[in-house]
């Protein structure tokens, strides 16, 4: 499949926006946009590039494994680094902010990684349609004057896909992702046995064969999002038994299914104006 032009222009402009950033730690998720960005850099740096992706309880074991495994593919090197996200009050109370003090952590071990090894610049995977939806790690990003190279090229979720697609790269089509937290409801704090339960549950509906899917955490209500194209299978008596049996030794008393399926930034919605915390400048 050709690119449209108008693609290939973008693409055109990420390789010389990436070529003139010298030695580049570029954060590395396993997702589809930091998965493309590794790779792009990768093919624009060659060996002045490296992709760092951060361990920490928040990141499912099944998304690590899966990263490092692309990047094995791919011959795109790596290293993995431990963030304390966990040890900071403000991650744990898990207000609106949470996400600003994630990536204010992640981005703080970079430098300090960044400016041991001799590395230039640091870069993430941040994409048009991002700008969208409420994201604190944007914030944080632009404090410690991270770069975003998908962003400066203008690139949308849509066409990192494809552009990922015409080079032959499996992630092209990888469910969204996104970090355990994320799926624990707000004002809620995050905990290792909530963060372990969630992860375990996403587990199950995985090994039930769904693709696309969360698992929301309310405390004692576990909150199924399904996509829609996969609704047909959750709407059954059978596979509702199956939920259940799966998800309730986990510690939830009541487990549901979001009738509306599958939404990226489903928590965010949820969210009152009243509710969003000032960032630290």
């Amino acid at each position: 499949m050709a690119l449209s032009a108008e693609l290939d222009a973008k693409r055109s402009a990420l390789d010389q926006h990436l070529r003139g950033l010298g030695r580049t730690l570029v954060a590395y998720s396993g997702g589809t946009d930091s998965a493309f960005l590794c790779w792009a850099a990768h093919q624009a740096l060659g060996s002045s590039m490296l992709a760092v992706i951060a361990d920490s309880p928040s990141l499912a074991r099944f998304q690590l494994a899966d990263a490092i495994a692309f990047a094995r593919e791919q011959e795109i090197p790596l290293e993995i680094i431990r963030t304390d996200e966990m040890n900071r009050a403000e991650y744990v109370r898990n207000d609106s902010s949470r996400c600003f003090h994630c990536k204010d952590e992640l981005f703080s071990v970079m430098e300090e990684f960044a400016a041991t090894r001799g590395f230039e610049a640091i870069a993430y995977g941040v994409n048009l349609d991002d700008k969208s939806d409420f994201r604190p790690g944007q914030v944080a990003a632009s404090q410690h004057r991270v770069v975003a190279p998908l962003l400066d090229a203008a690139l949308s979720k849509g066409d990192i896909r494809s552009l990922a697609r015409e080079a032959g790269l499996r992630i092209w089509d990888k469910p969204a992702s996104a970090c355990l937290s994320s799926r624990i409801e707000y004002g809620r704090e995050v905990t290792p046995e909530a963060l372990a339960a969630v992860e375990q549950g996403e587990e199950a509906l995985r090994q039930l064969g769904f693709r696309q899917f969360r698992l929301r955490h309310h405390g004692d209500i576990a909150r199924i999002e399904i996509a829609r194209e996969e609704m047909n299978r959750a709407l059954t008596a059978e596979m509702a038994a199956k939920f259940t049996q799966a998800l309730k030794p986990l510690g939830f008393k009541f487990v549901t299914l979001d009738l509306e399926g599958f939404r990226s930034g489903s928590m965010n919605a949820l969210l009152s104006a009243e509710q969003i915390v000032p960032l630290p400048r």
